[in-house]
């Protein structure tokens, strides 16, 4: 009965702590999936219920960032029914709607053919840590780029489409997925707060759309689910998820990129100190 006791403690708070890294890291230009490999492998903690986990952590995540953003949201999809009727769009709106449209492009079309493949070959901790300190890389760029050359502050459908190519530099774990998108936006012009606001808005089609290829494929493989704790993790993952959208909104409004690429380079040299020579 301890024994029972014990095994379901500790499997809730290893959900816990993986919702906890899901939602924090999903927005925060650090690679959630390179951090839940790096947590899993660091602590040994196996890949907990599988598809059912990353199918309800993924949807977790998109809702965090619909409720978060759903004024905005609402507004568009307002501006997307009235052009399909014909009325009179705001300009702004829809320059915005078709720039997110065309935005998802690059994601969806090179993760249907690459995803499976990524996440097999960096799955290992040391191409996690190298990725770490690669993106950082082009993440000094950007901040280099911002620094020296003028911002439009303007979007353009053919903005977006470039900013959805850096979007699918995430499907390579230790990327980010928010780190590429918002870094693109701001070389192309765009101010940190509104690349960072596009970023967001842009990955409500990726991550929700990953998140329900996820749950179809855990619905035709019959897996046997342990409900309580998948559901607790998700929960933490969306609360946390929104705690995280408004931090990183209201920091790059006064701040640069540059204390998580110090994070980044840090954690990848601990990471790569661990498994050389630990």
């Amino acid at each position: 009965m301890c024994v029972l006791n014990y095994f379901y403690n500790m499997t809730i708070f290893e959900a816990v702590m993986l919702g906890v890294v899901q939602g924090l890291t999903e927005f925060l230009p650090v690679s959630s999936t390179g951090h839940l490999i790096l947590v899993r492998a660091l602590f040994g903690v196996e890949d907990a219920y599988g598809l059912a986990f990353d199918a309800v952590l993924h949807l977790a995540t998109a809702t965090a960032v619909i409720v978060y953003f759903f004024p905005d949201i609402w507004q568009l999809t307002q501006a997307g029914l009235r052009k399909l009727g014909r009325l009179p769009v705001n300009k702004r709106d829809e320059t915005l709607l078709y720039s997110l449209l065309v935005a998802t492009i690059p994601a969806v079309v090179l993760g249907f053919f690459l995803e499976s493949l990524m996440e097999k070959t960096f799955r290992h901790p040391l191409l996690v840590a190298g990725v770490l300190i690669a993106g950082s890389v082009f993440f000094i760029y950007a901040e280099w780029v911002y620094q020296n050359r003028p911002q439009t502050n303007t979007m353009s459908p053919k903005k977006g489409f470039k900013i959805g190519l850096f979007q699918a530099l995430a499907l390579i774990p230790g990327m980010s997925r928010s780190g590429a998108t918002i870094s693109g936006g701001m070389m192309l012009g765009l101010s940190r707060s509104e690349a960072t606001r596009f970023a967001f808005l842009m990955a409500v089609p990726v991550i929700t759309g990953a998140g329900l290829k996820k749950f179809l494929e855990l619905l035709a493989s019959n897996e046997s689910v342990a409900w309580l704790p998948v559901t607790v993790g998700a929960a933490v993952s969306f609360l946390i998820g929104l705690a995280a959208i408004h931090f990183m909104i209201s920091f790059l409004k006064k701040h640069t990129l540059w204390p998580f690429i110090w994070y980044r380079i840090i954690l990848a040299s601990f990471v790569i100190f661990i498994f050389v020579f630990g």
